[in-house]
Parts: structure tokens; sequence; C-alpha cells
């Protein structure tokens, strides 16, 4: 048995953990889950049967890790010698960023595009404020240092990365230069060429039955 069984779609978000995988040169098997029929080991491992769900199979226990960001984290954890880690001086970049992907950067987004107005007033409950105000925040970071953490890739990266990534791709964050550099540096990774391949590989397969 592999040391991690990843349950993935990978038309989903399960294609951060993918690469985040790759990147920790992890032991796992993937599950591909079709969007009408959830295996039943997923739903008993995340009843909410959402992907991508990671189960790390631990000495005689079994751990289960969801959202995408905190898998990221985990797989960092869990494989220290691979260099994703930060130090103590990156921690407050590599913490800081990886939650802003996660907290105002999703919310922000996903309110974009369903349309959502946040009145004024409301800003604060909000919690990411607007979207104009995320947008630029991470434009001025990522504009002034290569990586979250300054000229070093770390794990929140893969999480960073592909926020950028996806944003400018399907046109949910606006095509700035800063943007458009952190993503030429993220797409040179080799982890990143390979989860991309494998991600294209198995969609075919899943499309063509």
């Amino acid at each position: 048995m592999a040391q991690f069984t990843f349950y993935h779609n990978p038309m989903s978000r399960g294609a951060i953990a993918h690469w985040a995988l790759i990147e920790a040169g992890a032991d796992f098997e993937t599950v591909l889950v079709e969007w009408g029929a959830k295996p039943a080991g997923l739903t008993k491992a995340n009843p909410m049967g959402k992907v991508p769900t990671l189960v790390h199979h631990h000495g005689d226990h079994d751990h289960v890790v969801t959202e995408a960001a905190a898998i990221c984290h985990y797989l960092a954890h869990t494989h220290p010698d691979s260099g994703l880690l930060p130090n103590d001086h990156e921690a407050a970049s590599y913490f800081r960023w990886l939650f802003f992907a996660a907290g105002p950067v999703e919310a922000a987004v996903t309110a974009k595009a369903m349309g959502w107005e946040v009145d004024e007033e409301k800003r604060a409950m909000a919690g990411f404020g607007t979207y104009d105000l995320v947008v630029d925040t991470l434009d001025e970071w990522l504009s002034d240092h290569d990586f979250v953490c300054g000229d070093r890739f770390t794990m929140a990266d893969v999480y960073v990365g592909s926020q950028v990534d996806w944003g400018l791709m399907f046109g949910s964050i606006p095509e700035r230069d800063g943007f458009k550099a952190y993503q030429q540096r993220i797409q040179a990774r080799a982890a990143y060429k390979a989860a991309r391949a494998a991600d294209a590989k198995l969609h075919a397969e899943m499309t063509n039955g």
C-alpha cells in the first residue's frame, strides 16, 4: 500500500494537491472521483465528498487531511527533507500568504465570479474587504518578491501559485506584470509540469472511458 491515498478529479482543486504530492516526492496512490459517483472510501474519509481528500496511512493509523492549503502544508511537514518548509525567517511570510490565498483571495475571487456585491458598510464582515484591495495587496508582494518567502520556492508557492496560475488562465485575476512573471516562475517547476501532464492524461482517461 502506498503511504497516501489521494482522492482526485483532475478538473478540480485536486490539481493543487497533485502538484504538492509530486513536489514533496510523496508515495501516493490516486483514486479518481467521478462527479456523479463518489467512492465509499472518499465519503467515509470526508463526508462532504469533496476533492482533494488525502488519507495518510501512518503505521496503524489513518490520518485524513482535506482542504488544498492544509494538504500542501501537511505534505511539506511530512516530507521535511523536500526543502519545502520555511525556515525561521521565512515562516511569517509562508503562513501569511498561504492563508491569505486560501481566505481573502479565494473569497474575493468567488464573490466576483458569482456577482456578489458587498455593501461598503459590510466589508469588514466579509473579511476580504474588496476584490480590488485583495488583488492589489497580493500584486504588491509578488511584484517585489520572486516567491512567497522571497527568493526561494516553498510549499506555500504551490497554493499561492495555483491561485495566480488559474486566475490568469480563467481571467479571475487581472493580467499584471507581477502576476505574469510569478506565473512564469511557477510554470518552470519540473513538478508543476509533471503534475499538469499527469492531470491531462487522467482527464483524457476519464473522458474517453
